[in-house]
């Protein structure tokens, strides 16, 4: 029978367990992390609940944070061992789901999935193998000199590059199904953090690439995109460096996770100096 026992919603109190926890590696725990550090663990103002896997107290002891997951728009498991996994997925598994996607550790994911899978699936696309990437000196290739911020007067240039990546990546318009109000809102405040880079040329977008997340230490790169038109020249190692760059500058460490599939861009992320310390995974809905 499913239970609960185990897991909790964490609140306030919890949160020097919680920073404990996401320290330990901070780029896998870098998507959580962001939205913690600005938002605590109120779930009204970080958009979802953070759950707890605490472990049987001992001999008089209190259990201790053994594992934690964001249940948001997305399912993010952070860590916890097998224990944690299934105590997570029958918590999920006791309301309808309503996040959009899985992700996170492969390990995590996968085993949340394949206790959730006859409850919530089927699923549109898995995708288990997302090598997890991070750059944590300078870029080996010099930076392409015409990447820069995105400026707020260029949303509507920016945007259709933004769209046919996602569409591209995901498999779905993201306009749909407000017609586009909610996703132009997210890149125009993306644009407006300085954290969206483009490449123009003749006033159109021929490369993209936004920082995601962003805790305190690391950003997650994300969208990154070159538009097919000029695919094969070369272009993505150095203004991906560009976007490095920039992060760097603000004093986080690099990193981004990509489809296994996908060799031109690892290939072009090795170029840039990436190396792979860990593996993602993800379910979409």
């Amino acid at each position: 029978m499913l239970t609960h026992a185990g897991t909790r919603l964490l609140d306030e109190r919890d949160v020097r367990g919680v920073r404990a926890a996401l320290a330990a590696d901070p780029v896998i725990s870098c998507m959580v992390a962001a939205r913690i550090e600005s938002s605590g663990l109120n779930p009204w103002r970080l958009g979802g609940e953070l759950w707890g896997f605490v472990s049987s107290p001992k001999a008089g002891r209190p259990g201790e944070l053994e594992g934690l997951c964001f249940a948001g728009a997305n399912l993010v498991p952070v860590c916890g061992r097998r224990s944690a996994v299934v105590a997570f997925a029958e918590r999920a598994a006791a309301r309808a789901r309503s996040c959009s996607s899985m992700v996170g550790p492969a390990e995590q994911v996968l085993g949340l999935w394949a206790e959730l899978c006859d409850s919530w699936g089927p699923a549109r696309e898995e995708r288990p193998n997302q090598p997890l990437m991070v750059l944590p000196g300078p870029p080996r290739v010099p930076q392409d000199p015409l990447v820069r911020p995105v400026r707020p007067a260029e949303l509507d240039r920016y945007l259709p590059a933004a769209v046919a990546m996602f569409t591209e990546e995901v498999g779905i318009d993201p306009r749909l199904p407000d017609g586009g109000a909610g996703y132009r809102a997210r890149i125009a405040e993306l644009i407006a953090a300085g954290r969206a880079f483009a490449r123009f040329e003749a006033g159109e977008v021929v490369f993209k690439a936004e920082i995601g997340a962003m805790s305190s230490t690391v950003g997650q790169i994300q969208g990154v995109w070159v538009h097919p038109q000029w695919r094969g020249r070369g272009l993505a190692a150095g203004a991906t460096a560009a976007v490095v760059a920039r992060l760097q500058g603000m004093g986080r460490i690099a990193s981004l996770y990509v489809n296994a599939y996908n060799l031109p861009a690892r290939a072009a992320y090795r170029r840039v100096g990436f190396t792979q310390v860990g593996c993602f995974a993800t379910v979409l809905f």
